[in-house]
C-alpha cells in the first residue's frame, strides 16, 4: 500500500472530469490513504457531495463558514489540525478559473483559501482539466508558468477527445495515472536530473511469419524499475519486447520484437544517457534460415532443420563504449546463481549486476534477487517487484553518487 498512513485533501473544482475524481478517491483509499474531499460550488454541479462522502467515508466540505468546525476555520483546521493533518493537497479536476485563482492568490471560497493558507512545506498538486482552447489560451499558459514558479506541481494535462467533442490538450489524466503521480510525489528524488535507458520484456526470434522462439519473461520487473526510476526523478526511456503491460506514466516506450531490433534501438538512444539497465530477457541465438512462408509438417514426420547464430550482446556492447553510462545487468539463472551471476558481471565488465532465479520470477508479481559488485554480493529478500525496484534504484543512486566524487 504505497500511500499507507498518508492523508490527502482532494479538492474538486467545476468540470465534467469530476466523475474521474470518484474513481481517484477509491484508488487513493485502496493505496492506503485517507481522503478528505473539499468541493467548490461549481463542482457540485457535476457530482454530488453525497457521492464523494460515500466514497471517502468522510463528510465533504465546501463552505468556508462551515459550523461543523469548532473554531469556524476550516481553511486552517482541515489541513493541519488533529486527525486532519494533511500530507498533500490534490486538486483534481483543476479548472482554468481555479488555476487563475491560485496564480493570483485569490481566496474567495473554502478550497482556494485552504490552498493559500497551507503550510509552505505541504505539497500542492493540481490536475488541469479544460477545453483545448482554454488550455492553449495565453492567459492560461501565463498562469501555468506562475504556478510552476510557485512550486505547485502540475499533473498533466493529457491530449485526446474531450467532452465537448473537440480534440487536443486539456484532458485530465486518468485516475490510474494520477495515482502514479501522487505516489511518485512522495518518493525521494535520488535520480533527479539523470537520464536512464532501460530494456525490458522478452525478445522474439522468428522461425516463420507466424511462429518463433521466445521466453517466459512478462516484463514486470523491468517496468517496475522504469516506474521507480521516474519516481526518483529520472528521465526514463524504456525499450521493450512484447508484453501485455502499459508503460508507466511519463515513461517513453519504444517497442521492439527481436534481439537485433533491441540492440539497434539501444545503440541509437544510448548517447547522453547516464544509466543503462539491461533487464530484458534477450534470446542468446536467432534463427538464420527463418522461412518466408509458414512451415508445413513434413510427410515423413521429421522436424524442420533450423540453424542458429548468436545474437549481439547488448549489455557488453554498451559497457564497452568509450563514454559508457553506468551499466546495470540482470542475470536470470536456473541454478548456481552466485557462481554464474558473478562470472557474468566480470565477463560483461559491468559495475553492478542483479541475479535471480528466472523460473521463480517470470510472470510473478514478486521477486527476490542478489546484487553483485566489486565488493561481493548482497541478497534482497522476496518482495513485490515495485518495492524491489525502488530498492534497486536507491542502490544505483548511491553508487553513481560515490563514483562521481
Amino acid at each position: 500500500m504505497d500511500l499507507a498512513g498518508k492523508k490527502i485533501i482532494l479538492g474538486l473544482t467545476g468540470g465534467i472530469a469530476c466523475y474521474k475524481a470518484a474513481e481517484l478517491t477509491r484508488a487513493l483509499i485502496k493505496a492506503g490513504a485517507s481522503v478528505q474531499v473539499v468541493m467548490t460550488q461549481a463542482a457540485t454541479q457535476f457530482i454530488t457531495a453525497v457521492t464523494m462522502q460515500a466514497l471517502s467515508g468522510k463528510p465533504v466540505f465546501f463552505d468556508q463558514w462551515d459550523a461543523r468546525v469548532d473554531n469556524n476555520m476550516p481553511h486552517i483546521d482541515l489541513s493541519r489540525h488533529g486527525d486532519t493533518h494533511a500530507d498533500a493537497i490534490v486538486i483534481a479536476p483543476c479548472s482554468a478559473d481555479f488555476m487563475s485563482k491560485l496564480a493570483r492568490g485569490v481566496c474567495d471560497d473554502l478550497l482556494s483559501t485552504l490552498c493559500l493558507a497551507r503550510p509552505a512545506s505541504m505539497p500542492l498538486l493540481i490536475a488541469p482539466a479544460m477545453n483545448v482552447e482554454m488550455w492553449q489560451n495565453p492567459a492560461t499558459q501565463r498562469n501555468v508558468k506562475q504556478l510552476q514558479a510557485d512550486g505547485i506541481a502540475l499533473l498533466g494535462p493529457d491530449a485526446g477527445e474531450q467532452a465537448c467533442g473537440e480534440v487536443g490538450m486539456g484532458r485530465m489524466l486518468e485516475p490510474a495515472q494520477l495515482l502514479e503521480e501522487i505516489i511518485a510525489s512522495f518518493q525521494t528524488k535520488v535520480l533527479r536530473g539523470k537520464r536512464l535507458l532501460l530494456t525490458a520484456g522478452p525478445t522474439f526470434e522468428a522461425i516463420d511469419p507466424v511462429r518463433g522462439i521466445t521466453n517466459l519473461s512478462s516484463g514486470k520487473m523491468g517496468y517496475a524499475i522504469a516506474r521507480a526510476a521516474r519516481e526518483a526523478g529520472a528521465e526514463v526511456m524504456l525499450i521493450s519486447g512484447q508484453t501485455a503491460l502499459a508503460a508507466p506514466y511519463g515513461v517513453q516506450r519504444i517497442n521492439v520484437l527481436s534481439a537485433q531490433q533491441m540492440h539497434d534501438a539501444v545503440l541509437s538512444k544510448i548517447a547522453g544517457q547516464d544509466i543503462f539497465v539491461a533487464v530484458a530477457a534477450v534470446a542468446d541465438w536467432r534463427v538464420t534460415n527463418a522461412s518466408e512462408q509458414k512451415l508445413k509438417k513434413n510427410p515423413d514426420g521429421s522436424a524442420p532443420a533450423l540453424s542458429f547464430e548468436q545474437n549481439p550482446d547488448i549489455l557488453a556492447t554498451v559497457a564497452a563504449l568509450p563514454s559508457a553510462p553506468y551499466c546495470v545487468g540482470f542475470a536470470a539463472e536456473s541454478e548456481n546463481l552466485l557462481q554464474y551471476a558473478e562470472a557474468k558481471r566480470l565477463k560483461k565488465n559491468v559495475p553492478l549486476l542483479v541475479g535471480n532465479i528466472g523460473h521463480e520470477t517470470f510472470g510473478n508479481d514478486e521477486n527476490q534477487f542478489v546484487l553483485f559488485d566489486v565488493e561481493g554480493h548482497t541478497s534482497f529478500p522476496r518482495a513485490g517487484k515495485l518495492q524491489l525496484a525502488r530498492q534497486l534504484v536507491a542502490e544505483i543512486a548511491k553508487r553513481i553518487t560515490k563514483t562521481s566524487h
